[in-house]
Formats: structure tokens, C-alpha cells, sequence
């Protein structure tokens, strides 16, 4: 079952795209999810990362059939 990717505002502008179905194949984590989906494109600093809608970090780990989305920080708040 693959892992569905989906990047939300800034992300979707910066990618080109707003939702792609990948097979995991050697994925093992969030941020090699964001490798795969964008070329072998570095994260940007302070990316939000949710894994079927929960957030989490990059190096959280993923299994077949998941959700993983992408999001920028959201202006307005403190780190």
C-alpha cells in the first residue's frame, strides 16, 4: 500500500504539487519521505510535519498506507 505525501500553502507552491502517492520502498522515516517526494530536496528549516494527521518529527518513523504532510510554519507565533 503506498504512503500518500500531501503539502499544504507554501509547500504545494514550492514543490509544484499538492498530493503524490509514493511505493515506501526504502523509505524509513518522515524527512526520507520528503527526500523521495521532492527530488532529494533538502527540508526547509521549521517544516511541520504530521503523520496521519498528527504532527511529528522529521525522523519519526513510517509504515505502508501512511499519511505524511507537509506544512510551513505558520506566521504569527514564537518558536
Amino acid at each position: 500500500m503506498p504512503i500518500t505525501v500531501k503539502f499544504f500553502a507554501a509547500m504545494k507552491e514550492q514543490t509544484g504539487k499538492d498530493e503524490e502517492r509514493l511505493p515506501i520502498g526504502s523509505m524509513a522515516t518522515v524527512a526520507d519521505v520528503w527526500k523521495a517526494a521532492t527530488g532529494q530536496q533538502e527540508m526547509p528549516e521549521h517544516t511541520l510535519c504530521a503523520r496521519n494527521m498528527e504532527y511529528v518529527q522529521p525522523d519519526e518513523a513510517v509504515t505502508d498506507g501512511d499519511e505524511i504532510a507537509f506544512f510551513p510554519l505558520v506566521t504569527g507565533g514564537a518558536l
